[in-house]
């Protein structure tokens, strides 16, 4: 008989509520890993006629653990679960193979409601970390439904499925955790939504890049020390940011315009940032960035790095000095989350799939903005206001947030080159 003549008492366990009662079994094997076990395994069940309801497979350091979850040989066939039982025993004895059939009734119990993504970064990933957030997840009512790892380099990510517990107090609770472990952790509903075509818009300065733009023009104007001092008051947020970028390109001025061009020259790109952004690209991503800075740099790193979209300040050039003035309407912190909503228009992209990274407190309008906001090694007050925190040196692991794995980075990093 086949599958699709069995009785309807044996139907696939889900499809109605009279399926959660018909006997079904958990098929488990466990052994070394080699090619065809999955082939073999369901080829030995074929005979009896089950369907399948649920599969499950892991393979670590060549080990293998290859759930399946089937419904009992039907009634009329001839066959009995006892045989099927000696047969997958032999079968996984003939490979070296171990092997452990458990008998039940129905599917899977019903996941609660709530489901989220928990993405884990550790530099390293230990033991004690990795207890205390799977604990955290169980005091807030949750239920891990599966785990599997993203990446092992440059940082260990893992991904926890959790159902049963609402988001926003799934991350509330891990943020904590993770602040007290000194690993990353992110929250994100689960949902269509995740892997959809999506916008991602960077910080500039300390995010981006590894300097700050306006000290790299300071050093060539002699005041490097008084616009640094200035700087890092403005990002702790003790400053009004439009008052201090004035304060600062004041003391540019009479500075040569050819000066741009050595500036160019010194930006640093942070580690992992063209990875991040071919990733992306290659992905279907639309990338924009929105700096305090000035459009002498952004502008040209749009060039270098097939930006989709740029926005900064502009600093003003008369006879070929610069003036210690900006023209044109000053983005700050405000700014830059109205540009984030443009973009997002712009790209025909929802505000709720966009992606936001900053590291100053001018960044926090637009953290808050998008759907993800990410604290990208940020201060205080930024990380406890964003979705989520980064704080390794690695920009491209941010696509470990999206659920993008490491093996997905190289195949697009295999295409470009």
């Amino acid at each position: 008989m086949s599958a699709s003549q069995n009785p309807p008492a044996t139907a696939v366990p889900g499809g109605d509520k009279s399926g959660d009662d018909v006997p079904t079994l958990l098929v488990k094997i466990f052994g070394k890993d080699r090619p065809g076990i999955t082939a073999g395994l369901f080829d030995t069940l074929a005979a009896y006629s089950v369907d399948v309801v649920d599969i499950e497979q892991v393979v670590t350091r060549g080990r293998i653990v290859l759930c399946a979850l089937v419904t009992a040989p039907p009634f009329g066939n001839g066959a009995t679960e006892g045989e099927l039982r000696a047969t997958v025993h032999g079968w996984a004895e003939s490979l070296k193979l171990q092997a452990e059939i458990i008998s039940g009734r129905g599917d899977n119990r019903p996941r609660g409601t709530g489901r989220s993504h928990v993405t884990v970064l550790g530099h390293p990933l230990t033991a004690e970390s990795t207890a205390a957030i799977a604990a955290s997840i169980t005091a807030t009512g949750g239920n891990i439904d599966r785990i599997f790892r993203l990446a092992k380099y440059p940082v260990t990510a893992v991904e926890f499925a959790v159902s049963g517990a609402e988001t926003e107090p799934l991350r509330t609770a891990l943020a904590t955790e993770a602040a007290a472990l000194g690993v990353d952790v992110a929250v994100v509903s689960a949902g269509l939504h995740r892997r959809a075509r999506r916008l991602i818009v960077m910080d500039v300065d300390s995010t981006l890049i590894q300097d700050e733009v306006i000290e790299l023009f300071a050093a060539h104007a002699g005041c490097e020390d008084k616009v640094a001092e200035v700087t890092a008051a403005a990002m702790r947020g003790e400053l009004d940011f439009e008052q201090s970028l004035h304060a600062r390109v004041a003391l540019l001025e009479g500075l040569d315009a050819s000066v741009v061009d050595k500036v160019r020259a010194e930006v640093r790109l942070t580690p992992g940032a063209r990875t991040l952004i071919r990733t992306l690209k290659r992905m279907g991503y639309q990338v924009g960035v929105v700096s305090g800075g000035f459009t002498q740099v952004t502008d040209d790193l749009k060039d270098r790095l097939g930006l989709d979209f740029a926005s900064a300040n502009t600093l003003e050039v008369v006879d070929g000095k610069l003036t210690g003035r900006v023209i044109g309407e000053v983005v700050d912190r405000a700014g830059k989350a109205r540009l984030l909503r443009r973009f997002a228009a712009e790209a025909g992209v929802p505000v709720e799939q966009t992606v936001a990274i900053g590291d100053g407190a001018n960044d926090l309008d637009m953290l808050n903005a998008a759907g993800l906001g990410v604290a990208f090694n940020a201060k205080p007050v930024v990380r406890q206001a964003a979705h989520t925190a980064v704080n390794v040196p690695f920009l491209d692991t941010v696509l470990y947030l999206l659920g993008i794995t490491r093996e997905e980075v190289e195949a697009a990093e295999t295409h470009t080159d």
